[in-house]
C-alpha cells in the first residue's frame, strides 16, 4: 500500500452503497496504472426500508440522492448521513489511504480528514466550471426538483446564476432528459450534470439533444484526482 509505485490507493466514498458499478469505471479509467480504487458507501449494509425510516429528509433538510447496489435509488437528508460519512473518512484514514474522494457533489460543511487529503467535489467543480463558462450562461441538470433552491448557493459565490433542470441519473427515464434538454436549449451555452451519478451515456444524450458542451462531474473529478497521485 502506501507510496510504492503501482500500489497507491485512492479511497472513494459514495453516499449510497459500494461498489458503484455505474461510475467507478469512469474514475478507474483515469486512475489506471496510477492507483487502485478502494470503495466504501455511507449506506453499505442497509436495506431501503431502513434507509427510508431513519435517513429520509424532513422539512428544510438538505436533500441528497444516491444509488444502492440493487440499482434502486434512495433519498436522504444530509444532516442524517453526515456523521456516517465522517466515520467512513476516518476508516479510510486508519487504513492508511492518503487520498479520499467524496463521490457526491453536495455541500457537506465541516467534513475533515486529519492526515489524508479529502477531495470534495463541491469545492472543486463550481470554480472550475465558472472558469470554463467565462461569462457564458450555464445550465445545470440535477437529480431532484427539491435540490434546486439549495444548490443556487453553491454557484452564486463564483458569479454563476445557472438555469436549472431536473433529470435523475438513477431512473431510466429518457423523457426526463428530453424535457430537461428542451428547457435548457436556447437558454444556456453549456451544461453541467451536477451529480456524481451521471454517466457518459447521460452526457452524450444531453449533448445530442442540445448540441451544447456537457460537463460530466465525475469525469472532471477523476481527471483531477489522477493528477494528484
Amino acid at each position: 500500500m502506501g507510496d510504492e509505485w503501482g500500489m497507491r490507493q485512492v479511497g472513494m466514498i459514495t453516499i449510497g452503497q459500494a461498489p458503484r458499478t455505474d461510475v467507478a469505471p469512469i474514475v478507474e479509467k483515469y486512475l489506471e496504472g496510477r492507483a487502485e480504487l478502494v470503495q466504501a458507501g455511507v449506506l453499505d449494509g442497509m436495506a431501503l426500508a431502513e434507509i427510508n425510516a431513519n435517513l429520509s429528509p424532513g422539512p428544510g433538510d438538505y436533500v441528497l440522492t444516491s444509488r444502492l447496489v440493487s440499482g434502486e435509488s434512495a433519498v436522504m437528508a444530509r444532516e442524517r448521513i453526515q456523521p456516517i460519512l465522517q466515520r467512513k473518512i476516518n476508516d479510510f484514514e486508519e487504513r492508511g489511504i492518503t487520498n479520499i474522494l467524496l463521490l457526491c457533489t453536495g455541500v457537506f460543511p465541516g467534513l475533515r480528514a486529519e492526515q489524508s487529503f479529502l477531495i470534495e467535489p463541491d469545492h472543486v467543480i463550481p470554480p472550475v466550471v465558472a472558469t470554463m463558462a467565462k461569462g457564458r450562461k450555464l445550465g445545470v441538470i440535477v437529480p431532484l426538483p427539491e435540490q434546486v433552491d439549495a444548490l443556487r448557493d453553491k454557484y452564486s459565490p463564483h458569479g454563476l446564476d445557472p438555469v436549472f433542470a431536473v433529470a435523475s441519473p438513477y431512473k431510466h427515464d429518457p423523457q426526463a432528459y428530453q424535457t430537461a434538454a428542451s428547457q435548457l436549449k436556447g437558454e444556456v451555452d453549456l451544461i453541467l450534470l451536477d451529480c456524481m451519478g451521471y454517466t457518459e451515456e447521460a452526457r452524450q444524450l444531453v449533448a445530442d439533444l442540445t448540441g451544447l458542451p456537457v460537463i460530466l462531474s465525475n469525469a472532471i473529478m477523476a481527471k483531477i484526482v489522477s493528477e494528484m497521485i
